[in-house]
């Protein structure tokens, strides 16, 4: 068997730095999960999140919804889906762009939401609490820098 050379044992930090990202999104993820299962609202986590995001808002697209929230249009369909069966949500055309769907908060949803975001905010401050302003700013920084490294040109 051939003997690796230091070389080849080197690991590029780059990829610690993914192992670190995926790890901390991992974890992230899974006390967010947490959080909505512990609150009894019946939220799932990416369903928190379109709420969340509606919250202050006359309403958006889903397209707007996708953006702010991350989750892909064909998995939004189906979290807004259950939304609406729970009356939280409601949507309607657009009466200027008839292709265009606007999603809003009913007014179960806008009390929900009154609710559940004070405690998730509270919940993830209780993990990023030890966390200065300045570390907030800088690994905001940093992490948009990763990001744009994967925008399409």
């Amino acid at each position: 068997m051939a003997e690796k050379t230091a070389q080849e044992n080197v690991v590029p930090e780059f990829l610690t730095l993914i192992d670190s990202l995926a790890r901390a999104h991992h974890r992230m993820s899974l006390y967010d999960a947490e959080i909505h299962r512990l609150s009894g609202s019946e939220l799932t986590a990416p369903q928190a999140k379109v709420v969340f995001c509606l919250g202050g808002t006359e309403g958006l697209t889903c397209s707007e919804i996708t953006e702010r929230t991350l989750i892909t249009k064909g998995t939004l369909t189906g979290v807004i889906d259950r939304l609406e069966q729970k009356g939280v949500v409601q949507r309607w055309g657009d009466s200027e762009d008839g292709r265009r769907i606007i999603v809003d908060l009913t007014r179960t949803g806008a009390k929900l939401y009154r609710r559940e975001y004070p405690r998730f905010v509270k919940a993830m401050q209780a993990r990023f609490g030890n966390l200065s302003d300045r570390d907030c700013k800088q690994a905001t920084r940093l992490l948009n820098k990763i990001a744009a490294q994967f925008e399409a040109e």
